[in-house]
């Protein structure tokens, strides 16, 4: 009898043990905060600073280069010297042209008095007109002859002077295309200036993307060492032909601003975006995808609890996706385990896990 009052006595605990649910879980929830964007990046572009306005210059005569003042990088001032040739050549050739402008000059002199010597047998009625005019006709010869002797002269020592490869305006070195001791001949590149007043952005855009630039195409420049040194910039030229090599297009672009650091020859990048439509970058990790639409799980901030929500998708990588819709700048979305939430669920937001 004892053991038969005992067995319903167990049955009536485990009942009561059964009624009682254990509280669900309260699950952890990596999370990204919705960002908008309002522009579609097209590529990012490495370049360089360099100089709107470049000039080559060139010996305007042919030699040997004896020496070279300055190295790649100086600043140099408009007038100074470069560069200069062995000047034998033009020396000789001004001696020479000198030599024959001192012959004429005596053989005018000669010109001249016979010419007054004539004038006067002939004013005093003993002389010929025949004489006069000979005597006169020289004269105008040789006064001819020391004007041309008089122009050798002046060529010559503008030869002479064109042995010193000048600097047409204050600008920096850039490069140089010839060494102390190579002969050069007339008009051969020899070094290269830059104005360093004016600078701009030079990188080589794809041949796709530059014969298709959207409409507002926005270029932001900036420093490859510091991308916080930047600027906004605009196309001032692109090449007409692309590359045969590498079948891109040369772009300048002209900069908005010049800050201090965009030295000419660093080195910077350059992001190329087009304004669009509101739209939001979250990771793959974060989309659900069923037999419904794709969706999202938004978490709730004042009920800790999560709620699925569709969404557009735009475009999809590897690592992220696209959306246009669905959801609004600031929402939560729980970017990691979402195939394992149910609406309504709670979650603890961990702030060290927050993305």
């Amino acid at each position: 009898m004892r053991r038969l009052w005992v067995m319903p006595l167990a049955a009536a605990m485990l009942v009561g043990c059964s009624e009682k649910q254990p509280p669900e879980p309260i699950r952890p929830a990596l999370y990204v905060v919705a960002r908008p964007e309002l522009a579609q990046d097209l590529g990012r572009f490495a370049g360089n600073i360099e100089a709107r306005y470049e000039s080559t210059l060139g010996f305007r005569v042919p030699g040997r280069i004896v020496r070279r003042y300055y190295d790649v990088g100086t600043v140099v001032k408009q007038g100074d010297i470069l560069a200069n040739l062995d000047p034998t050549d033009q020396q000789n050739q001004l001696r020479s042209a000198q030599g024959d402008l001192a012959k004429v000059q005596a053989q005018l002199i000669n010109a001249k008095a016979n010419a007054r010597r004539q004038q006067e047998l002939f004013d005093r009625g003993v002389g010929a007109q025949a004489q006069l005019d000979t005597a006169q006709a020289d004269l105008k010869t040789t006064q001819a002859s020391m004007q041309q002797a008089q122009a050798a002269v002046n060529q010559a020592q503008d030869q002479l002077s064109y042995c010193n490869l000048r600097a047409d305006h204050d600008a920096v070195i850039t490069q140089w295309q010839a060494e102390a001791g190579q002969v050069v001949s007339i008009g051969q590149e020899v070094v290269t200036l830059a104005r360093p007043e004016i600078k701009e952005a030079v990188i080589d855009l794809p041949g796709p993307l530059a014969e298709a630039l959207p409409k507002g195409i926005e270029f932001r420049v900036a420093g490859q060492l510091d991308p916080n040194i930047n600027t906004s910039a605009h196309i001032r030229e692109i090449a007409p032909q692309a590359d045969s090599a590498t079948r891109t297009r040369r772009t300048r672009l002209t900069l908005d601003s010049t800050p201090a650091a965009f030295r000419l020859g660093s080195s910077v990048s350059v992001t190329v975006s087009s304004p669009t439509a509101e739209h939001f970058q979250l990771p793959l990790t974060a989309i659900q995808e069923t037999d419904g639409p794709p969706r999202v799980w938004i978490i709730d901030t004042a009920t800790q609890t999560v709620s699925p929500r569709d969404i557009t998708v735009l475009r999809r990588t590897t690592k992220s996706v696209l959306l246009s819709g669905g959801i609004k700048a600031g929402d939560m979305v729980v970017s990691a385990g979402v195939h394992s939430l149910t609406p309504g669920q709670k979650v603890r937001l961990d702030k060290e896990s927050s993305q």
